[in-house]
């Protein structure tokens, strides 16, 4: 099982950017997807969730209207967009695959891909 997360970097306020998370080795569309991310120095917080299907999507009230979670399952991918970015979005980005409450040990992780929000 594999989750790689790719997109991040160094943007400017205000600016955007796209961040794709790729699965590999479980039935992608099986899982609900979660984003998440940490800063220096606090705990790791829920950005945004979409349900398997894609049909159904929330988000934490500090990104609602900038930021937008998608998926295709065909290429077994998770995206985060992410818009009028602010410094204070600035972590470490985090995708999640979760089966479900049922199968608590199906639930897995990518490595991570830094945001950086400055002038």
């Amino acid at each position: 099982v594999q989750l790689m997360e790719s997109g991040g970097g160094l943007v400017q306020p205000g600016g955007s950017l796209r961040l794709s998370c790729a699965g590999a080795g479980f039935t992608f569309s099986n899982y609900v997807m979660r984003w998440y991310r940490q800063a220096p120095g606090k705990e790791r917080e829920l950005v945004a969730v979409i349900s398997g299907d894609g049909g159904a999507t929330h988000y934490a009230n500090s990104v609602l209207g900038r930021f937008t979670i998608s998926r295709d399952n065909l290429k077994n991918t998770v995206y985060l967009q992410m818009n009028s970015l602010k410094p204070e979005d600035t972590a470490v980005y985090y995708c999640n695959a979760d089966r479900g409450s049922l199968y608590p040990a199906l639930n897995y992780w990518g490595q991570g891909t830094q945001v950086t929000v400055s002038s």
